[in-house]
């Protein structure tokens, strides 16, 4: 059954579809929406065209004339300022004009970077979010388009809202177990930041990767993007609550930065920075909120529990201090008080760094039963 999201926020209101076997609509609910498109270029990558670009094509084609295709590396290196540079060019060799029509067909990768193409191309055309990926239901939403630097993830980058989310769920199912579980940790952290119920249906519901599929599935989309909905139309430009979806990307961008992008998935650094997050709620507030039970979940469905090995604390600590939230050099980590609630806190860095030593050499930060209480761990 297909379902639409709508999401309001400051500078544009606009839908989220969600549905099964969606794809042969795409042109109808494109021109529906977007009327008067001159071209349609489509942004995809090598994985994604393989599998899906000629049924796109054949769709858009069914009302459009002038349909392109440019076609980047697949995987979190695309991000780069040479892509989207070629991505640029591809929309001006085509000539696209103010009219024209960017598709971001893919995963986040795609989508960020198309987005921010669209964003600065003759300042601004409009552009539709075709998620493929799990992870997609959190960046496809809310208007977050970047690029990456060495020194920084999504440093460099635009908010621009899309016309249309057009989510075929019929697409995920040529997603590896990595990718799936990737996309399943920011469903997670949607649970953990705003709805202790949603949390709890996840936990009876989704015992295994395997049970995300059908109703689930798209249960589970559909919330996930609920939750961000929600808080987007409150805080469209991340000056207030919006700062909570960023719950365990503090570490997790820095992980992704120091490894080098692509080594660990987004939703794998993610998963490993939110139970750092919750292990440094329970010393910062003092209050138990069972770590390890969090941590033991998390090992379950497969994601990392522990930092790498050859990782240095100090590393991740500058990484840190070099994200959006930093402010004067001071890390603000979005930490939990308890399900459903969170809040951006100031932690300086001498105390940071303890955590993030006793979080590495005890294995993920497993601590005796004195954590749970709210006592400082040894190192």
């Amino acid at each position: 059954m297909m379902k639409r999201i709508h999401i309001a926020t400051s500078s544009k209101q606009y839908e989220v579809v969600i549905g099964n076997e969606l794809l042969h609509m795409i042109d109808r609910m494109i021109d529906r929406i977007c009327p008067h498109v001159t071209a349609v270029l489509i942004i995809t990558d090598e994985t994604v065209a393989s599998l899906y670009l000629a049924d796109v094509q054949q769709a858009l084609r069914q009302t459009y004339d002038r349909v392109y295709t440019h076609i980047i590396p697949s995987g979190e290196e695309a991000k780069s300022f040479e892509q989207f540079y070629a991505c640029h060019t591809a929309a001006l060799t085509n000539r696209l004009d103010r009219d024209s029509l960017i598709i971001a067909l893919g995963g986040g990768v795609v989508g960020d970077l198309a987005g921010f193409v669209a964003a600065t191309y003759m300042r601004g055309i409009r552009f539709v979010q075709v998620p493929t990926t799990l992870l997609a239901h959190d960046s496809a939403v809310g208007g977050k388009t970047a690029i990456n630097h060495p020194l920084g993830k999504n440093m460099i980058g635009a908010f621009y809202q899309p016309e249309l989310v057009f989510y075929d769920i019929s697409l995920l199912h040529t997603l590896p177990e990595q990718e799936m579980r990737s996309g399943f940790a920011e469903i997670i952290k949607h649970s953990l930041i705003y709805d202790r119920v949603f949390f709890g249906w996840l936990q009876a519901n989704v015992q295994k990767l395997d049970d995300l599929r059908g109703d689930r599935l798209q249960y589970a989309i559909q919330k996930g993007i609920e939750i961000k909905a929600a808080i987007v139309a409150k805080d469209e430009k991340e000056h207030g609550v919006r700062a909570h979806l960023n719950f365990g990307h503090t570490l997790g961008h820095a992980l992704e930065s120091e490894l080098g992008y692509g080594v660990m998935t987004h939703g794998d650094a993610v998963a490993l920075g939110m139970l750092f997050a919750i292990f440094v709620s329970e010393h910062f507030y003092k209050q138990p909120l069972f770590y390890s039970s969090f941590r033991t979940l998390f090992k379950h469905y497969g994601f990392p529990t522990s930092l790498p090995s050859h990782v240095s604390p100090e590393r991740l600590l500058e990484k840190m201090k070099q994200d959006k939230k930093a402010k004067d050099q001071t890390v603000r980590m979005v930490l939990m008080k308890e399900i459903g609630t969170v809040c951006v806190e100031r932690i300086d860095d001498e105390q940071l760094l303890q955590w993030l030593y006793v979080f590495a050499e005890e294995g993920g930060g497993k601590c005796d039963s004195s954590d749970s209480r709210g006592n400082d761990c040894e190192r």
